[in-house]
């Protein structure tokens, strides 16, 4: 099933049980694959790969928004942003915990024979690829910058 497919299924169950916080998450992202979908030169169905950049630039958006409203003190505003932020995760694969990531991350290293923040670049490139979607990439880059420095 697509993610399209998907997300109608959700927004109709949401739209029983009157859940207007997932309502509105999933028809941002019902909205977002339209765009992209009728982008120029963009193909009728998305990739999984593209579904996956969708739903995680979601999910940044969201958490992003939320930081900027906690550090303004305005809490009202910040946890609506996480909660639609928890609804869009359910869409992603299940993420990696810090510890798999720094293994990947060191297997990259060692495969690369990377030394020093000179190569970041390098090891960023094939950590982001070997890691779409179940990663988030600030904290890819928190620990390749911790083993490289």
């Amino acid at each position: 099933m697509s993610l399209q497919a998907k997300v109608m299924t959700a927004m109709k169950e949401a739209m029983k049980a009157k859940d207007t916080n997932a309502l509105t998450s999933l028809r941002a992202i019902k909205s977002a694959i339209l765009l992209a979908q009728t982008e120029s030169g963009a193909k009728e169905e998305l990739t999984e790969d593209q579904e996956l950049k969708l739903l995680q630039k979601q999910v940044k958006q969201r958490k992003d928004s939320a930081a900027i409203f906690t550090e303004q003190g305005r809490d009202d505003l910040a946890q609506p942003e996480l909660d639609q932020a928890k609804v869009i995760e359910q869409f992603l694969p299940e993420q990696m915990s810090e510890a798999e990531i720094e293994a990947v991350v060191v297997d990259i290293i060692a495969k690369t024979g990377a030394a020093g923040m000179k190569d970041m670049g390098k090891v960023m490139g094939m950590a982001s690829g070997q890691l779409a979607g179940k990663a988030d990439g600030k904290t890819i880059s928190t620990i390749v910058k911790a083993k490289l420095s």
